[in-house]
């Protein structure tokens, strides 16, 4: 049994290598890029890294998965072209960041290694300096985690609703100068706050936010009338988290049938709270769409994401290394101008 799995993801692994090695001849030139089978690059925003165009979202780590269990779910990653992975300080206790730092290892200078700091604590008075010092903190110890000396990607997860962005940047453009770390980002900001960051960064000639993460995907698309504009307007990257939708587009949910057991939507009510009818008939109508065109519903969902201006990278997390197999191969395939005209829209 466990030959027979180790012989299934070998085939996926050497799919995806064809798949990309493939799409890099047809795009490349330039004979030293032909046959490799490392995945498209895109750079994040005007001023960030380049990183692969499938990003690893590691927060099942120190949660739903050992530190066993991700070793394999990163070296898949790794072997698979991935040079994106992205954590926080909250993912699984801080065991996120411990198993990932550990996995990486030797390998830690070749990818892109993204974090998040915590919020201040919840009900804690605000005073001036509170944030800068929950920042420098909560630096220290992911780098202690992640068994680093540098963060390539450190994010500000959610907005401080008391602090002003003034100083949330101000400590962050320190870190930078001191080289713990190599860019700053945003994640959860409304359009004012992405507004209001990019003028201070100019004003004060200091590190900007590199990029933006967001809820966005095929069934969440609220972002697109204002979210998304205000970071392609200021020149930050797009990076799309909850791709699949909690799992509800990889297309293993069946409309009045249980879930999978173990699946995030059988394990976590608050997640399954997507999976309503309108979705369902709505994912109905997309799965026809992709198998028409001979790829599947989770392909789709990576696909369209790819395609939209700005997004360099789509992160979506994994428990398998066939899941980390699918999630590439969803890369590859690239939406046509005619393809992306008639994808279904809601009613």
């Amino acid at each position: 049994m466990r030959q027979a799995k180790c012989s299934s993801w070998e085939q996926q692994r050497l799919q995806v290598a064809n798949v990309w090695a493939t799409r890099r001849s047809e795009r490349r030139t330039d004979s030293s890029e032909r046959g490799t089978d490392r995945m498209e690059k895109r750079r994040l925003g005007t001023a960030g890294p380049e990183v692969s165009i499938v990003g690893l979202g590691c927060n099942n780590f120190g949660m739903r998965l050992d530190e066993g269990k991700t070793r394999e779910v990163v070296h898949a990653a790794l072997d698979a072209g991935i040079t994106h992975f992205d954590t926080a300080e909250s993912y699984g206790g801080g065991r996120s960041e411990e198993f990932l730092g550990k996995a990486l290892g030797s390998r830690r200078g070749d990818v892109v290694l993204a974090t998040k700091f915590l919020a201040r604590p919840t009900g804690e008075p605000y005073r001036p300096g509170l944030l800068r010092r929950r920042i420098m903190e909560g630096c220290e110890i992911s780098l202690r985690r992640l068994g680093t000396n540098y963060i390539d990607l450190y994010y500000q997860h959610h907005p401080d609703p008391e602090a002003p962005i003034e100083e949330a940047l101000a400590a962050l453009n320190e870190l930078v100068e001191v080289g713990k770390v190599v860019h700053i980002a945003c994640s959860n900001f409304s359009v004012q706050q992405i507004d209001e960051s990019a003028a201070i960064s100019a004003k004060e000639h200091s590190a900007g936010f590199a990029a933006c993460q967001i809820h966005w995907n095929l069934l969440n698309r609220d972002v697109e009338a204002k979210i998304v504009p205000a970071i392609r307007r200021n020149g930050m990257g797009i990076v799309p988290y909850f791709p699949l939708a909690s799992g509800l587009l990889t297309g293993k949910y069946r409309q009045g049938q249980e879930y999978p057991e173990g699946s995030r939507l059988a394990t976590t009510p608050h997640f399954a709270a997507v999976a309503t009818k309108e979705n369902f008939e709505y994912i109905g109508k997309l799965t026809e769409f992709a198998e028409d065109r001979g790829h599947s519903l989770l392909e789709l969902a990576f696909a369209w994401l790819a395609s939209q201006d700005g997004v360099a990278s789509v992160i979506a997390g994994a428990t398998k290394p066939g899941q980390v197999a699918a999630n590439v191969l969803a890369g590859a395939w690239q939406l046509s101008a005619e393809d992306l005209k008639h994808i279904p829209r809601r009613e």
